[in-house]
């Protein structure tokens, strides 16, 4: 079963809004209606609703967090588990074996945020990313121990990470086994800490990356740069960075997926007559016919004028909104051409007050 968190593409610690955004965002991407006749998006659709259902309800989520199924847990054995589990809890260890031990753990994923302009976000840049951390210790190699010395079984749980107890139930003496404090659930334990690290085995270390940042990324992406998150604790997996994608507003386009929109002015005689505007696109502005009796509020579309698609091929439209323009600040020439013309069209115009026009209306 796909993990639901890398199929959202947020982290394991992502909260309800972070989910909720990058549902909508991939949504829109994959959704059948955009990517007509691709067996490939209607599968990865599917994918990522079925995260989203799990993800963003809380009990849902709680259960897959803890037992890998967001059904787990729900039925009459709640909070046992599968059968392992509930070999586990009375007998202690899992279904064939005994307990296994618990290892190092995995360092925390961490989140970097960085700008960048639409243009930018059009053609795909590489942008350097400084990340501070907690990185794996130079002088003790991450086990904490001081040069020449090694860490030793833990004199708590004899090496196991675990520490059992047995406590009696109505069905009998039941097993449980909890972390052990004194390692933190590695079975080792460090008897003379490294004094760079002072025995835990990472320091803070400030890091730049560069990050390929791929053209079509929408405003509230994250990318994932695995492995390089804080290093796992003594030995343990590091965790993964994620970085942000802050899309700063454009002050020409308004973004909706692939596709982008702008508002063109169109003076009123071109509007009328008909004849060529221009249009600006991210390649530079465009020249486009218009038609005798343009209305306010037509639009045009360009094809292959848009973003890129993220991970695809080719680019959404750019939609442009014509706002036919009213000219001000007439001389007089042109005033009287303007009441000739609305003269020959039975149209009137002037001056006149509201009670005026309203007492033309009744005689």
């Amino acid at each position: 079963m796909a993990d639901y968190y890398e199929v959202l593409g947020v982290p394991r610690d992502a909260t309800p809004d972070d989910v909720k955004k990058a549902y909508r965002r991939l949504a829109r991407q994959y959704h059948p209606d955009a990517n007509p006749g691709d067996p490939d998006a209607a599968e990865r659709f599917k994918e990522i609703n079925a995260a989203n259902e799990v993800l963003s309800d809380p009990a849902k989520r709680q259960r897959y967090d803890r037992f890998g199924d967001e059904n787990a847990g729900a039925g009459g054995f709640a909070d046992f588990g599968n059968i392992s589990d509930i070999f586990a809890t009375f007998f202690g260890g899992g279904f064939g074996g005994g307990a296994a031990r618990r290892g190092p753990a995995r360092g925390a994923d961490v989140l970097a945020e960085i700008e960048i302009t639409l243009e930018e976000a059009a053609e795909g840049v590489e942008r350097e990313v400084e990340v501070t951390t907690l990185g794996t210790c130079g002088e003790c190699g991450g086990d904490g121990a001081a040069p020449g010395t090694f860490p030793t079984r833990c004199s708590d749980c004899g090496g196991t990470g675990e520490l059992r107890s047995v406590r009696r139930t109505m069905l009998g003496n039941v097993m449980t086994a909890a972390p052990c404090a004194r390692c933190g659930g590695t079975g080792q334990e460090v008897t003379t800490p490294c004094s760079e690290c002072g025995g835990r085995g990472r320091v803070e270390v400030t890091d730049t990356l560069t990050v390929p940042i791929p053209p079509g990324v929408e405003d509230g992406t994250r990318l994932r740069v695995t492995g390089r998150g804080e290093a796992g604790f003594r030995g343990g997996q590091s965790g993964d960075l994620y970085v942000g994608i802050d899309v700063l507003p454009h002050e020409v386009f308004r973004r909706a997926g692939a596709d982008l929109a702008c508002e063109v002015s169109v003076p009123m005689t071109v509007a009328a007559l008909g004849g060529t505007i221009t249009i600006p696109t991210l390649d530079g502005d465009e020249e486009v016919d218009v038609a005798p009796g343009t209305q306010p509020g037509e639009v045009k579309r360009l094809r292959g004028r848009g973003m890129p698609y993220l991970g695809g091929r080719g680019r959404g439209e750019l939609v442009a909104l014509l706002r036919v323009e009213t000219p001000t600040d007439l001389d007089d020439e042109q005033v009287e051409l303007l009441q000739r013309f609305a003269k020959l069209r039975d149209e009137h115009t002037g001056t006149k007050g509201f009670f005026d026009r309203i007492k033309e209306a009744f005689q």
